[in-house]
């Protein structure tokens, strides 16, 4: 069976300005010596305001401003595309232009119509940011690639395979409706070395532009994978700028750990709980379809550094505890054990969101109590009235954060709660709240989230990890 790989390539990866290109072309070339490509590119991003920022987030500005009745403008974006083309040489450069042209009149004509109904929501917001961004980035790449005698070829809009549900701007993939659209990105992998196509955007079965949350460009290399699984073997690589350590490096500055190997449980914890792994989601997206596929995290700057998730894992012999992580801005839900079941069916099949944990209940004035972690404060706010519908004496508490210690085999870690527990109360932090479960591969402690405290706790834990003990 032929080789197929998925290569995600992130805005971080491109660069501003798309100064990383020339690694991305060395990578591709790299990947292709023995495999089929399918290569999918974020948007990329740029220097606005003295500060990096990705284009998306400079589209969403130009539609907040024409909700705000202030004329929208892409000429941050046109400067951006301009300096991406001079990476083109002669012979594709005009093709090119037309493609920027064409793609950034459409992304215009959006705005255009947000500026004139004063909404920028729906499938406006959606085509602006595609066309703009990703589907565009994916054709400027394709010509990039021919340039530098790669044979390659775009997914065109019309032929998309990502077929997804009518949620427009927070979708969901739909493989039955997926595979039934597969046919031309078929052919065009089977024709070409590489296949380019755009992340983080989807379509209705009606043809109508949907989108991921951000980050959803880690989806659709999954999403794809999904679809190709039993045509070719397989894999999944997503390209980064650092490899995967034991902290978030912009924390902890010493004592890290390269990781060398993660479930996909454990690689999905870790999305959930902030470490920039992937989303997690796509995980959740594999697993639920009952694929099995290697996905390997490359540090692009140095591909020797990999990380490699899979669905179960050999023997360890490393520290179990392999991360520390810990995610601000959550709120926790306290509701009465016997209505919890309606609540979390309803969020699973009409709001399709799970980034949330159920945590240890308790019993008060004689009533059983559950309560919901959920990993983002601002979605329990936005939310908050659907939530209480559920229990009228449920109550919401907000300003919470967690740090969490990941591993599926923690078990063999010996006094790992009170050791970790200890090193957070030596650094001033009162434990409003600890879940530690073997089968979870997850121990759960709950600050307040106030000033630094997430970032004391994960280096204080992080620290202490490589002074416990553990079963070898």
């Amino acid at each position: 069976m032929t080789n197929l790989i998925i290569a995600k390539f992130g805005g971080s990866v491109i660069g501003p300005d798309g100064i990383m290109i020339p690694k991305i072309i060395e990578r591709i070339n790299n990947l292709k010596k023995d495999s089929k490509v399918i290569a999918v590119f974020s948007a990329p991003l740029t220097v606005h305001d003295g500060k990096r920022c990705s284009l998306t987030d400079v589209v969403l500005e130009q539609g907040k401003n024409a909700e705000n009745g202030i004329k929208p403008s892409l000429d941050i974006v046109k400067a951006t595309y301009q300096k991406i083309l001079q990476m083109v040489n002669e012979d594709n450069k005009k093709n090119c232009e037309n493609v920027i042209d064409i793609y950034l009149k459409k992304a215009q004509k959006s705005l255009d119509d947000a500026f004139e109904n004063k909404e920028f929501a729906n499938e406006i917001r959606s085509r602006s940011l595609a066309f703009s961004g990703e589907i565009l980035m994916s054709h400027v790449m394709n010509h990039i690639l021919r340039s530098n005698q790669i044979n390659a070829d775009a997914v065109e809009f019309n032929d998309w395979p990502i077929i997804t549900d009518n949620n427009i701007e927070f979708t969901n993939f739909l493989k039955s409706e997926s595979i039934d659209k597969m046919g031309k990105i078929s052919n065009l992998v089977e024709n070409n070395e590489v296949v380019t196509i755009g992340g983080f955007i989807g379509k209705t079965v009606d043809g109508v532009t949907t989108t991921y949350e951000r980050g959803g460009s880690d989806r659709t290399a999954a999403d794809i994978g999904i679809l190709f699984h039993n045509k070719y073997e397989t894999s999944i690589d997503f390209e980064k700028d650092s490899s995967v350590v034991s902290a978030d490096p912009k924390i902890v500055d010493f004592g890290l750990r390269e990781i060398n190997e993660l479930s996909y449980n454990e690689a999905r914890i870790a999305g959930m709980f902030g470490m920039k792994i992937l989303d997690p989601i796509a995980i959740k997206e594999i697993v639920e379809y009952g694929v099995s596929i290697p996905i390997r995290i490359t540090n692009i700057k140095n591909p020797e550094k990999t990380t490699i998730i899979k669905r179960e894992l050999g023997k360890q012999k490393n520290h179990p505890i392999k991360i520390v992580t810990g995610k601000e801005n959550c709120a926790i839900i306290r509701i009465e054990a016997s209505l919890v079941q309606k609540l979390l069916t309803s969020l699973e099949k009409d709001k399709h969101y799970s980034e949330f944990i159920i945590l240890s209940p308790f019993t008060k004035d004689g009533i059983e109590l559950s309560r919901i972690l959920f990993l983002d404060g601002d979605y329990v706010k936005r939310n908050e009235k659907y939530l209480l519908g559920f229990d009228s004496l449920a109550t919401i508490t907000y300003n919470r954060g967690v740090i969490t210690l990941i591993g599926d085999e923690m078990w063999r870690v010996q006094q790992v709660v009170s050791r970790t527990s200890a090193k957070i109360g030596e650094s001033g932090l009162n434990i409003l709240n600890m879940d530690a479960q073997e089968e979870t591969s997850r121990i759960i402690i709950v600050v307040e989230d106030a000033e630094e405290n997430i970032k004391k706790a994960i280096k204080a834990v992080h620290e202490e990890i490589s002074n416990i003990n553990f079963i070898k």
